[in-house]
């Protein structure tokens, strides 16, 4: 049986209905002890004992398939022995340097750049959305201009400095200064697309915008994007939307900035999304499964843009030892066990089982590429329907089958297996699937 993450290959096993007494008690805890400003309890009523591969333990016993992955974090499953090695060896040895080298830095970036499609130097972060804002800086320093081209239902964070491209509103409720350079534009959504061309007609608005004095002038720095929008509902683009972007990115003197943190590390079977379409960044930010759950991220850019001044972006954590390790691991790891083939062959097996086994008018669309897979959710129509999705995951939960929400209106579930997920665990959870989302 192939087990490749250590996965308990008897899940799910629900021994007490969830929340069980003692995750009750745990939650009742923090509650008291944390900010009422807390997201994934509310929708995960159960404390953690333990994870081991695609599985997770609560402290009362019961055992569930994890499709959430923390957000996409640990693409290779959680604990995974080979990178565990990895980290334990590190851990002997160093935690912290600041930016002075280590063997395993040096190990690290010299296989993290081997899987690029250009030649590149990186910038240690400590978060994806410092990435980002380390990126914009890098494409505004070389460029000497301002403005950045994002797009509606993006996400690149929600910090100061990055809160103005992320295409959702309802973050600036809580942070009145943001980085307002920016200007949006339409991200192709084939399942909502008003144009007639989605693909085409977005481009073109691109190109004309920055073709007309009058609109945006000479001021673009660079057009920052997701491959796939991730927390803006799993939306795949049209095939040559990438390309587009860099034909006009190329024709305008604007840099590409590809936002790598959830499509990245093989996610989508390609280790890099914008290899499926054969173009070559400008520069890529990469975070979350770069460290399997250890927090690190990085820029790549251009050699030809590193006229970068001495404290250009700065951090105390910046490319922590620990992180770089489990990163090191992950590479290898992917690379030994041809992840990416195989994250292939199951994401068209998950797309296939779905579309043919989900008959339910609430369901509005199935789509993904690779083991980033959405399932939009509708009423009376095409009208986005949030409580489905609340529906679906409280119901996934007591059946032993953790999965999580996104989507301009949260309507869309989410499915972000470990791209490790022995086959037998993954044919369970697309029956749990097939039977919750059939029963709404």
């Amino acid at each position: 049986m192939e087990n490749l993450d250590g996965s308990i290959l008897d899940a799910p096993v629900i021994k007490v209905t969830p929340p069980g007494p003692k995750s009750q008690q745990i939650l009742k805890y923090q509650e008291e002890y944390e900010t009422s400003a807390l997201n994934y309890p509310k929708y995960f009523k159960i404390a953690i004992d333990r994870a081991q591969g695609s599985t997770v333990v609560d402290v009362d016993g019961n055992v569930y398939i994890d499709m959430v992955t923390g957000i996409s974090v640990l693409n290779l499953g959680h604990n995974n022995p080979y990178i565990r090695k990895y980290v334990e060896e590190q851990l002997d040895k160093v935690w912290h340097t600041l930016e002075v080298p280590t063997e395993t830095r040096i190990n690290f970036s010299k296989k993290l750049l081997s899987t690029l499609d250009f030649r590149a130097k990186l910038l240690f972060t400590t978060t994806g959305a410092d990435a980002v804002e380390a990126a914009v800086k890098i494409a505004r320093w070389a460029t000497k201009r301002k403005t950045i081209i994002s797009f509606e239902g993006s996400y690149h964070g929600i910090t100061a400095g990055t809160l103005g491209f992320t295409g959702a509103n309802r973050y600036r409720e809580f942070q009145e200064f943001f980085d307002n350079r920016v200007v949006k534009f339409p991200y192709p959504y084939p399942y909502r697309c008003p144009f007639k061309d989605c693909l085409n007609e977005v481009l073109s608005l691109i190109d004309y915008a920055l073709s007309n004095p009058g609109y945006l002038g000479n001021d673009v720095a660079g057009i920052l994007v997701e491959p796939i929008q991730g927390e803006g509902g799993y939306v795949v683009p049209p095939r040559g939307f990438l390309k587009g972007l860099r034909e006009i990115a190329d024709k305008h003197g604007v840099l590409l900035i590809v936002d790598e943190v959830q499509t990245g590390m093989g996610r989508t079977g390609k280790m890099w999304a914008y290899q499926w379409e054969g173009i070559k960044p400008d520069i890529v930010t990469i975070s979350k499964s770069i460290g399997s759950g250890i927090p690190v991220s990085m820029v790549a850019f251009r050699q030809d843009l590193d006229n970068l001044p001495t404290g250009f972006h700065l951090g105390t954590y910046r490319g922590n030892p620990l992180g770089l390790a489990a990163g090191l691991a992950s590479l290898e790891f992917i690379e030994k066990y041809d992840i990416l083939s195989r994250v292939q062959r199951l994401g068209d097996k998950i797309l296939k089982e779905l579309s043919a086994g989900v008959k339910n008018p609430h369901v509005g669309d199935i789509r993904g590429l690779g083991f980033m897979i959405g399932i939009e959710l509708v009423n009376n129509g095409k009208t986005p329907w949030s409580e489905g999705t609340k529906k679906v995951i409280e119901e996934s939960l007591r059946r032993g089958l953790l999965v999580y929400k996104a989507g301009r209106w949260d309507n869309v579930i989410r499915l972000m297996p470990p791209l490790t997920i022995p086959e037998k665990l993954l044919d369970r959870s697309l029956e749990i699937l097939q039977t919750t989302l059939n029963n709404l």
